[in-house]
Formats: structure tokens, sequence, C-alpha cells
């Protein structure tokens, strides 16, 4: 037993002795946080822009081209209103839901094929609970006005395809309306620049800043049945904040486009991968405060 204790003495003394331990490079640290300069975030890219000029005042890989998630919905939302801005008529145009739409997977807006219900109500539940289904069945519903895919889903990517094109937003390029795959791909900054345009139509602010939208359906019976849709952006229960959207897949990570006031200051700001869906508000947060914080040091 004594034999046994001094030879691991002797191994350990061996190995606390060993040259190549005792020379072995400390790890090597981070730099130490900044003082001045943005905050650290989780996301993997990020801008924030003035959001009455359009101005960029921040950004970090916000030319990166990523996953965007349900972010994409700006987008969806955006070709709609478009036509709704040429013929607001067509905010009451019926939509009778698909089984296509009803089997579409990831967060929805909970209806059902063959309920019906007018268009102005189905962009809240595109844009409230971020329904994928939602998004299906309006480009169904419109997708032929685009052309003569036979398939009327193709045809209304197409025309958001056309859009981004219109917009100069070099770095989108869509393939479905919801974002549900990682196929969508766009920057920070097109975002961002989509998100402007967009806010300029009062429908859109309206619906990106409600918290909560009740809706009446109607079945294919006839039989009408209450819906509660609640916005998945839990900015809006802060001060200050009124928009816009938010968007988490797998490949994506946890993103947010978010519209802020300060007084008669404006800012936007898109996180692009932040790590959870915590990190993606706390990530948001911080860049709006540090954005109102320069601001008011340049007098602006």
């Amino acid at each position: 037993m004594a034999h046994r204790i001094l030879l691991a003495a002797a191994l350990v003394a061996v190995v606390m002795s060993s040259p190549a331990l005792a020379q072995a490079p400390a790890a090597k640290k981070e730099p130490a946080e900044r003082l001045d300069g943005p905050p650290h975030v989780t996301a993997k890219a990020w801008a924030v822009v003035d959001g009455k000029t359009g101005k960029l005042l921040g950004g970090s890989n916000e030319a990166e081209t990523r996953a965007i998630a349900s972010t994409t919905k700006v987008m969806t939302a955006y070709v709609v209103l478009r036509l709704a801005a040429d013929d607001p008529k067509v905010l009451d145009e019926v939509v009778t839901f698909s089984e296509r739409a009803d089997k579409t997977t990831g967060s929805s807006a909970k209806l059902n094929a063959g309920e019906k219900l007018p268009v102005r109500e189905l962009l809240y539940g595109l844009l409230l609970p971020s329904g994928n289904d939602a998004s299906v069945a309006l480009a169904e519903h419109f997708g032929p006005r685009f052309g003569r895919d036979e398939d009327p889903v193709r045809s209304f990517v197409g025309e958001m395809n056309r859009r981004a094109k219109e917009l100069k937003l070099a770095e989108t390029t869509y393939r479905d309306t919801s974002g549900l795959t990682a196929d969508n791909r766009s920057s920070a900054r097109d975002l961002l620049t989509l998100t402007r345009h967009a806010l300029k139509d009062r429908r859109f602010r309206e619906y990106v800043g409600a918290t909560r939208h009740e809706c009446e359906i109607t079945g294919p019976d006839g039989a009408k049945r209450t819906v509660v849709w609640e916005n998945t952006n839990k900015l809006l229960d802060v001060e200050g904040y009124d928009g816009v959207k938010t968007g988490t897949t797998n490949a994506a990570g946890c993103c947010l486009i978010a519209s802020g006031t300060r007084g008669a200051d404006h800012v936007l700001v898109v996180v692009l991968g932040s790590t959870s869906t915590d990190s993606r508000y706390a990530d948001t947060r911080n860049l709006f405060r540090w954005a109102w914080q320069q601001r008011q040091k340049a007098g602006e």
C-alpha cells in the first residue's frame, strides 16, 4: 500500500514539473469592453437608422445576407397594402381558407379550411401571431393578380421579389411568404429600408402597433366564432415602442425589427440572429439606448 502511495506521489511530481505544462501559454482573452461605441449584443447582424431620413446610425454586418424568419411578413403585408392603396375595397374582399393554408406548419393564426374573413382582418392574423397560414391564404387569394403561374403562391412571391427590386433591396430574395424556411434572405439594412417604406402606410402602422385583436370568423356552415390574436412583439409592452415584427427559426435565430420614438425622435432597429428570445429584446433596447444617447450628445 505504501509503495502505491509513493508511486502516485512520484507521478504527480513528474506531471507538475513537466516543462510542456509549465510553459503552456495562458488562454487568450477577448478585448476589454469599450467605453465608447455601440453596446455588446448577441445578434449576428444589426442596424440602426433614423426613422425619418433613413440615415444609417450604426451597424454590424448590416449588409450581410442572412435568413430572416418571419420578418419576411413585412413584405407580405406590404404587397397587399400596396394593392389597397390603389383600391381600398381590396381590404373588404373575403378570403376563404384553403386546406393548403390550414396545413401550413409553424406559427399560426389558427384558422381552419373553409373559414372566411375579410382581408383587413386577416392582415392582423398575419402580423400579430405571425400566422404562416395567413401568409399562404393571402398569397392564394392575391397571387392570380400577379401572374399566370398555376401556383398562385409562386405568383405572389414573384411580386414580393419585384417589389424588393423596386425598392433597391440588393441583398433580398424571397422564396416563400412566411420565412418558415431558410430560403428567404435579406440584410439588416435592407429590412430597415423596407420597414421605412411600409411604415408610411397608416394601416400598416395600426397593424404592427396593435397588441391584441379580436376577429369574428365565418365557418363553411355559416356559424360564427371569435378568434383572439396576441402580438408576438413584447416590446409593445414598453412605453416608446410601437412596432414592427418578430421572427424566429433555427436558421435565422431570434430576430426583431423595432420602431421606437423618444419625443420627436424616431429610430428603427433590427437585430438578426440573437441567441434567444430574451436576448433579442435586450439587444434591441440596448441599441435604442445607445442611439438616443448619441443623438442627444450631437444635439440632433
